[in-house]
């Protein structure tokens, strides 16, 4: 295993704290066929309802996804939204235990209906709060409690009003006491963070425009060297080690106290989903930090666990197992792009999708491709092709082959209705895309039997089933290639000249 990998593993000897804003995300989805009569509104007919922790309560479940205990400590009312929220996260394995109720406050709730995978409208209830007296106190009580039991703090402060001025200054005295504790501090308002001697502040790139200047106004898409003035500027004001400042596709501008700025790029997710992605991020960087690693591979980690939560829809969370997997492909070297297909596939899986994998030459596309492929999608959801590359085909057929470049033949392969990703291996066998990608099935053409293929090894190792399909008789590469060599030789009948 690799050192990454063993660090993912350790997480689940690790107690994290997570001081925040509870919020409760739900989201209402279904299909819109046509206009209300009452208004021109589209009409949604709802065929799904998902309940799901937000903010803080986000950070918390990734934390819990990925192997962590986790102390939440925050505030909810006592109310429907409130009784979801705590339900949602027993769900996800997160107690309640330090989550207080207040009777006199609404519970955060953002509540989103999508017609397919648009986005109609956005409710929000709740605000900026005051928290009452009692229930102030008892949450200092819970930060004295669960601090001294904690490997790792989490601050993840949305501004609401769970975090307040003397829950900071509580924060700053307990850290004195527990210097050792890493804590990372993810706000809306950073100066307020300004002494407690955070480990990393990570903020976004507007986040971090606010705190170093609060009346600029935006600047439009982040800029790297925009991103390190301001990173350098955080470090003046605030008495952090570390600033990571993420700036969504472009990555993550790290920088030490003392040190030069490092940009740590991201993975190129299209499509990508970005609600909660930060507190994927955030928690991962964390627990990273309490695990033993520097710095810089744990903003890395970080950056790999916000990669796989892109690729789902919803706010989502993104388990130990995934981020073990993607480690392991990206310290494995594997060739450009299997580690983002490998995590789009992951969410394609968990929901509830069939992966089917082949692969194959293609080098003159004909009739008895086609079939195979379509045969091959219509044993599950989404059918992912692998390619050989022009270095394995002259491996594996010898010098005269391939007959057309790899560019080309992948390009013909992944224009193919049936065909959902295509992408070149360099092996000669498909072995290591099999492990990488974990498909449930992986077909072959021809006669072979199961076992005497070379790559049913890794087909078991990633629980998945070969399926044979016999191939179109007649209709083969090489049966191609023949006949036009042999029309190169001799010409067609009707072009022959009579003696």
């Amino acid at each position: 295993m690799s050192a990454t990998g063993t660090l993912v593993q350790r997480f689940r000897d690790l107690r994290a704290l997570v001081l925040g804003d509870a919020m409760l995300d739900s989201y209402l989805s279904g299909r819109a066929s046509r206009l209300c009569s009452e208004g021109p509104a589209p009409v949604v007919q709802k065929t799904a309802e998902e309940r799901l922790p937000g903010g803080a309560a986000n950070t918390a479940a990734n934390l819990r996804a990925l192997g962590a205990d986790v102390c939440f400590a925050g505030v909810t009312g006592a109310d429907a939204a409130g009784a979801l929220l705590r339900a949602a996260l027993h769900e996800r394995g997160v107690t309640d235990r330090w989550l207080l109720a207040d009777d006199t406050l609404p519970t955060l709730h953002k509540l989103r209906i999508l017609a397919g995978d648009q986005y109609l409208v956005r409710f929000d209830e709740g605000e900026r709060y005051h928290l009452g007296v009692e229930t102030h106190a008892r949450l200092l009580a819970h930060l004295d409690d669960a601090f001294a039991r904690c490997d790792v703090v989490v601050i993840s402060d949305y501004r609401y009003g769970a975090v307040t001025d003397a829950v900071i200054a509580r924060l700053r005295d307990l850290r004195r006491q527990r210097p050792g504790v890493p804590l990372v501090v993810d706000s809306k308002e950073l100066r307020r963070f300004r002494d407690v001697g955070a480990t990393v502040i990570a903020p976004n790139h507007e986040e971090a425009r606010l705190a170093v200047d609060p009346t600029s106004a935006p600047a439009g898409p982040a800029r790297w060297p925009e991103a390190e003035r301001l990173a350098h500027r955080l470090l003046a004001l605030a008495d952090a080690r570390f600033v990571a400042i993420t700036l969504a596709e472009q990555g993550v501008c790290l920088l030490e106290r003392g040190s030069v700025a490092r940009h740590l790029p991201a993975h190129l997710v299209p499509g990508a989903h970005d609600v909660g992605a930060g507190d994927t991020f955030t928690a991962a960087l964390a627990l990273a930090l309490a695990a033993g690693a520097g710095c810089e591979a744990a903003v890395q980690l970080g950056i790999d666990a916000a990669g796989i939560a892109v690729t789902k829809p919803r706010t989502a969370t993104v388990a130990a197992s995934e981020l073990l997997h993607w480690a392991e492909l990206r310290d494995g070297a594997l060739p450009p792009g299997v580690g983002a297909l490998a995590a789009r596939l992951a969410a394609a899986r968990q929901a509830g999708r069939r992966i089917v994998f082949t692969n194959g030459v293609f080098d003159i596309l004909h009739t008895g491709h086609i079939e195979l492929l379509r045969q091959a999608k219509a044993l599950g959801d989404l059918l992912v092709v692998g390619v050989n590359s022009d270095a394995s085909v002259r491996r594996l057929k010898g010098p005269g082959r391939p007959i057309n470049h790899e560019r080309d033949r992948l390009a013909l392969v992944a224009a193919l209705d049936a065909v959902d990703h295509a992408l070149l291996f360099d092996d000669d066998t498909p072995a290591g895309l099999i492990r990488a990608l974990r498909p449930h099935v992986h077909v072959k053409g021809g006669d072979y039997a199961s076992a005497a293929l070379p790559e049913a090894a890794a087909v078991r190792e990633a629980g998945g089933q070969v399926v044979i399909l016999p191939l179109v008789a007649g209709r083969g590469t090489t049966q191609v290639i023949d006949r036009v060599l042999s029309l190169a030789v001799r010409p067609p009948r009707e072009l022959e000249v009579a003696p």
